[in-house]
């Protein structure tokens, strides 16, 4: 299983084919640039204002690709109920490695108003309209 490193580049940003890294370092093996998708589920997702996002629900693969397609942000809620599901596009994320969290550029309120999706319809790459509903 991969474990992270909290490594500082001497750039401070370190971008990949993915989402870009904060605080990241290119090395041989896993960490900031390749990691298990499943040590991100559960991770703080921030806004640059600092206002907390939620948790990474999941990431989704295009298998097709081998690529990320989108991440899953619940937001809201109180213990698992009532939050609401979004698809984020991974480029849209920024892995914050030293904190061990993502930032989104996206105001809190925007996800309060957003209807988010159904836990049980997750959305696919196919349908054109996923990415610019948030």
């Amino acid at each position: 299983m991969a474990t992270r490193t909290d490594t500082t580049s001497t750039t401070g940003t370190l971008t990949g084919g993915g989402a870009p890294i904060v605080g990241g370092h290119r090395g041989d093996g896993p960490g900031p640039e390749v990691m298990d998708a499943a040590t991100l589920k559960g991770d703080s997702v921030v806004n640059s204002s600092g206002d907390d996002l939620g948790t990474i629900e999941a990431i989704m693969l295009d298998v097709t690709s081998g690529r990320v397609a989108y991440a899953v942000l619940s937001f809201g809620g109180f213990l698992g109920m009532g939050s609401k599901l979004f698809a984020i596009p991974w480029s849209a994320l920024t892995l914050d490695a030293s904190e061990k969290r993502f930032i989104l550029d996206v105001p809190k309120e925007r996800l309060e108003n957003a209807p988010g999706f159904d836990k049980d319809h997750w959305p696919s790459m196919a349908d054109t309209t996923w990415a610019t509903q948030v």
